[in-house]
């Protein structure tokens, strides 16, 4: 039976925020197709009507998952002002984003996965972050585009450390200890 273009966009973009959710809770190489499919509801047999490969559905799911962050971000921007900054930070670093990678940021959950990836589907993260990097620019402090642009990539970076420091540490009160520590600036 034929789906409606509609119905194509719809499974299409299932299987995508599916695959990036799972990758983020496990690791590209943990996952496979089947549980991609199923976990979007899909069949099988219909991966391939959407993608050429797994590693096509990895270059996909990834450079599109920053999309989320950078939504919600441009919306702290406008709505919290010169607090901005620090109403993403404390988001980022908070106890939710901690404990779930599956809904949280791709570069702290896969970042060394990526690093290691071809170059194309390094160029979509790059994008992807190139673009966080832009919306946290607008609420850094500074006097200049380019010293705005520092603080947000200095700012941005250090997040990332620390939200994998605190994952990987099995040391609850020395996880909350680096997230803080990075919350005040060091």
């Amino acid at each position: 039976m034929r789906v409606s273009r509609e119905q194509f966009l719809e499974n299409r973009e299932k299987i995508l925020e599916a695959a990036s959710r799972l990758f983020r809770e496990r690791g590209f190489d943990e996952v496979g197709v089947a549980e991609v499919m199923k976990e979007a509801g899909l069949t099988h047999g219909g991966f391939y009507g959407h993608f050429k490969s797994k590693d096509d559905l990895i270059a996909q799911a990834t450079g599109g998952a920053a999309r989320p962050f950078i939504e919600e971000w441009e919306q702290l921007v406008e709505t919290e002002g010169p607090r901005a900054l620090e109403a993403i930070a404390r988001r980022y670093l908070g106890e939710a984003h901690l404990h779930a990678p599956g809904a949280g940021c791709q570069i702290a959950a896969l970042g060394p996965e990526i690093a290691r990836r071809n170059p194309q589907d390094r160029a979509g993260v790059t994008e992807g972050v190139k673009r966080i990097a832009a919306v946290l620019e607008k609420a850094a402090p500074g006097k200049t585009a380019a010293e705005r642009r520092r603080r947000a990539l200095a700012a941005y970076a250090s997040w990332v450390g620390a939200v994998v420091l605190a994952r990987i540490s099995d040391d609850e009160a020395f996880s909350r200890e680096v997230r803080e520590a990075v919350a005040e600036g060091g």
